[in-house]
């Protein structure tokens, strides 16, 4: 099965709700609540937010990526923050996440991006490994979180 690759668009809210139900499985998400497609709308047409999606034969999602371009103070160019990524556990390991990092590199580079980061848990050796695997260069730094 051929599996193909897009940026999402304003009208692909379809594709954008399907995303959401893949990051709900694949991140075990407990008691999850589907934001309202009005909210998801704004996102889709948010020009600091993309979404990659991963599309198998019969248009299903099967993996994705959402990514954040942020303006940045030191450079004339953004950067750009991979906030998640998941490919259902039936497509892991297949080259799904490599390739969605890659088209997400080409639509950075197209669009004069700085630099792309993420992080991971220091606990998901897996998702380290790949993200080492795919030309990642790892940074020893200290995540803090607000509760608000």
């Amino acid at each position: 099965m051929k599996i193909t690759y897009r940026k999402l668009e304003s009208s692909d809210i379809k594709q954008l709700l399907a995303l959401v139900g893949v990051y709900e499985r694949v991140f075990e998400m407990q008691n999850f609540e589907m934001p309202s497609v009005a909210y998801l709308q704004t996102l889709l047409e948010n020009q600091q937010i993309v979404f990659f999606s991963a599309l198998d034969d019969y248009e299903n999602v099967v993996g994705g990526m959402t990514a954040y371009m942020m303006p940045s103070i030191y450079y004339a160019a953004p950067e750009v923050y991979i906030y998640d990524l998941a490919v259902e556990v039936a497509w892991q390991r297949k080259g799904v996440g490599r390739r969605l990092i890659e088209e997400l590199k080409s639509f950075c580079k197209g669009h004069g991006c700085k630099f792309v980061f993420v992080q991971a848990d220091l606990a998901d050796q897996h998702a380290i490994d790949f993200y080492r695997s795919t030309g990642g260069i790892q940074e020893d730094v200290v995540h803090f979180d607000y509760q608000l």
